[in-house]
């Protein structure tokens, strides 16, 4: 991670933009930019607590879905649509991970165009002994009371709603 700087950027930028545009359009300004922040800081970070295994955030994340589902297997298209990726990095990530002997590609048993990725027991244990690591740490959002880590993902799915992410 790199060293601190001595101002926050985002209030730097918000104080510019209050005084050009007005402290209206700021606030928007602001939040996005320090979601942005936000998000590169958690990547990196999870991604620092997964190297140990040799994973990233989104191989984990592909471990775990397929670890939820009832049979350890998911065409590599629902894989994409779950994890809310493009199928060029659904199809990086499984190549990834099968290399490693963490997942298998298998024929679909009714519908010979479609792969299976399906998880290895290699696989179920990395992501046992990984999510074991992530609940530890809190999944790098230790900086944050449980109250305000509740409050940020209420206030994050009302923008994912808002937006069509999900409906309910």
């Amino acid at each position: 991670m790199s060293s601190s700087l001595r101002i926050d950027p985002i209030a730097e930028a918000r104080r510019h933009w209050t005084a050009r545009w007005g402290a209206e359009p700021a606030r928007p300004m602001a939040a996005v930019t320090s979601i942005m922040r936000v998000q590169q800081i958690l990547l990196a970070r999870l991604n620092e607590l997964l190297r140990e295994d040799a994973l990233t955030f989104p191989r984990y994340e592909a471990l775990m879905l397929l670890s939820f589902t009832r049979t350890g297997a998911l065409p590599l298209g629902k894989i994409g649509e779950r994890l809310q990726v493009h199928r060029t990095s659904v199809t990086n990530i499984v190549d990834k991970l099968e290399q490693d002997g963490l997942v298998r590609r298998v024929p679909h048993e009714y519908d010979r165009r479609a792969t299976l990725a399906e998880i290895t027991d290699s696989g179920r244990a990395l992501a046992a002994r990984a999510t074991e690591r992530l609940n530890a740490a809190g999944f790098a959002l230790d900086a944050l009371e449980a109250a305000d880590q509740d409050r940020l993902t209420e206030l994050l799915g009302a923008m994912r709603r808002a937006e069509g992410d999900f409906v309910g």
